[in-house]
């Protein structure tokens, strides 16, 4: 995984591929690889449209290794969302064939000079890029079974549906999984419109012939690497929850926290929420699809398996099992107890290639503003439908809740740096809203998911509804998430992690028998903090400033129930988060 792809879309006379060492960026993976490139190479003004954007597609530094849960991809750029930069993290097969092929990263630089669609194939003989305007509005779905009919079935695929084509600012890129489905996205920040504005469709990957990438040090990273596996294997959350019922376990653990975002982040229990639980959707799926169906990885080399699917009524595929963020965006957020209806609007979200965490955020808005009422299913379908076709209505859903709240005059728009809060209300949950408030990302649970220690009782305990020891809780999560973003690893090692100094150690020991260099955990944190540093940096010449980095005011001034709390760390205590 030595070289970098760059394809300079404006070149005269068409793309312009080059093939060059990494260079400076010799050893970045992930989220250290994308927000470096983003931060040293895009003007931090520039229109995230532009030409002068770059998008950064770059696999973990462990990704295509034998290491366990390393299959994780990072997206990069300019936001066009926030206006800030972005890493978008995704999982499916494209981290580990791209690595395989010795790729540390694909950079889409340039815009085309007319409308044309383009697809890039790359296998080991190779780059090719070609104009193919048959693709043109084609859903994810019948796009990737056009480049099955094309290039065969051992490949994987990176795309955009017709959002990123309208270039809609919650517009995800699709990474396909084991099965050659597109159910994976990097979803938040719309990083599917960058790619729909570099004119390119598709990118479809072919490892054939390529050997799986090996550490510096084989016996002591095999040694690791079963330390690490055991570790995860006997974590309750990692090894028992998960794997049973998906990540959708969550729903009853938050309603019961009172945390759980009803109805637009008016209250904090949602009266449905069994219906909708991973344990019922588990017994669905397994009735469905027959038993182990609500069991499934999303890469190889997974082994907490959380990941499930999803089967209609009459047992046909549908989608992957929805997630705990889809359920609640689509579900308890809008009011809504139907899981095939969830499902439906699942598939949906991934055929036009969205983020389902926005999508179902702006729903919820619009329901606020009087467009549909909250619980109405059928309505929920049709805005998204609306969504797909790209008609006005469809366009203003479309790039997001903060938009979609200025036009139909919302108060209650649940947005920092205007990307939409994902499933954990900060009331209830005020380590989680330390991170909404603070990290480069925009509202994002996973840049530092203090559910952890406020809910969970994983790694320590912080009491969820007081101020006190959430900053701490955030700045340590969101260190170690940037650093793990960047390995590759999946972000639901952390429980194991977090909770087990051996298996922490284990993955220290991993990255060092892979690199060949004496690693300590010490170098993990300074990696983390020299990733958010920069992402911080960027933001700053883009014009972000401490005021950038809180909650919306109704947080602070609307009684959750039914803790009957509000949001109670200060701004002051906000700006000393990035204090280390």
């Amino acid at each position: 995984m030595d070289n970098i792809l760059r394809i300079n879309m404006s070149a005269k006379g068409g793309p312009e591929i080059t093939i060059k060492p990494a260079d400076t960026y010799a050893g970045l993976g992930g989220r250290a690889m994308t927000s470096t490139v983003i931060a040293d190479e895009v003007p931090a003004t520039c229109h995230p449209l532009s030409e002068d954007n770059k998008l950064v597609i770059a696999p973990g530094m462990l990704s295509g290794s034998p290491a366990a849960m390393s299959g994780r991809i990072s997206v990069g750029c300019k936001s066009p969302l926030t206006g800030g930069i972005k890493e978008a993290n995704s999982g499916g097969q494209p981290s580990q064939v791209l690595a395989r092929l010795g790729y540390a990263a694909i950079v889409l630089e340039g815009k085309p000079a007319d409308d044309s669609l383009y697809k890039i194939f790359i296998n080991k003989d190779g780059v090719k890029i070609s104009v193919d305007n048959s693709l043109r509005m084609l859903g994810n779905y019948d796009l990737i079974d056009k480049m099955k009919a094309e290039y065969g079935d051992n490949i994987a695929c990176i795309s955009i549906g017709p959002a990123g084509e309208m270039k809609m600012a919650a517009a995800s890129i699709a990474f396909t999984d084991m099965e050659l489905r597109p159910t994976r996205h990097a979803g938040r920040g719309g990083v599917g419109a960058v790619m729909g504005s570099k004119g390119v469709k598709v990118i479809v990957l072919d490892d054939t012939g390529m050997s799986m990438r090996q550490p510096q040090n084989p016996e002591k990273f095999k040694a690791a690497n079963k330390v690490f596996v055991e570790g995860l294997r006997k974590h309750p959350v990692t090894g028992q929850g998960l794997p049973a019922y998906g990540t959708n376990i969550l729903t009853n653990v938050l309603n019961e926290a009172g945390g759980y975002p009803t109805m637009n982040f008016r209250y904090g229990q949602f009266a449905g929420a069994a219906k909708i639980s991973g344990e019922t959707q588990a017994a669905l799926e397994n009735s469905r699809g027959g038993e182990g169906a609500a069991t499934h990885g999303c890469h190889r080399g997974c082994v907490i398996r959380c990941s499930g699917t999803f089967y209609d009524k009459n047992g046909r595929f549908l989608t992957k099992q929805p997630e705990y963020e889809t359920v609640w965006a689509h579900g308890g957020n809008c009011g809504i107890d139907d899981l095939d209806a969830i499902a439906q609007m699942d598939r949906m979200d991934d055929d036009f290639g969205l983020d389902t965490i926005e999508m179902g955020a702006t729903i919820a808005v619009a329901m606020e503003g009087g467009i549909a009422r909250f619980g109405d299913a059928a309505a929920a379908i049709s805005l998204l439908q609306e969504v797909g076709k790209g008609t006005y209505l469809g366009r203003i859903l479309g790039n997001g809740a903060g938009v979609t709240g200025k036009v139909f005059g919302v108060e209650r728009v649940p947005v920092v740096k205007n990307q939409s809060m994902p499933a954990y209300d900060p009331r209830a949950v005020q380590g989680i809203g330390v991170t909404y408030a603070t990290t480069p990302m925009g509202a994002d649970h996973t840049a530092g998911y203090a559910v952890t220690a406020n809910v969970l009782g994983v790694g320590g305990n912080v009491n969820a509804l007081k101020p006190e020891g959430q900053v701490e809780l955030s700045r340590n999560l969101q260190i170690a998430t940037a650093a793990i973003d960047a390995s590759g690893m999946c972000l639901f090692v952390a429980f194991a992690i977090l909770d087990q100094p051996d298996t922490f150690q284990a993955l220290v020991d991993i990255i060092g028998a892979f690199t060949g260099q004496e690693t300590t955990a010490d170098d993990i944190i300074a990696l983390g903090k020299s990733i958010l540093t920069r992402e911080r940096d960027f933001n700053a010449r883009a014009g972000f400033s401490s005021k950038d980095d809180r909650l919306p005011d109704y947080f602070k001034k609307e009684v959750l129930t039914p803790h009957q709390v509000t949001f109670g760390v200060s701004d002051n205590e906000l700006d000393q988060v990035f204090n280390w």
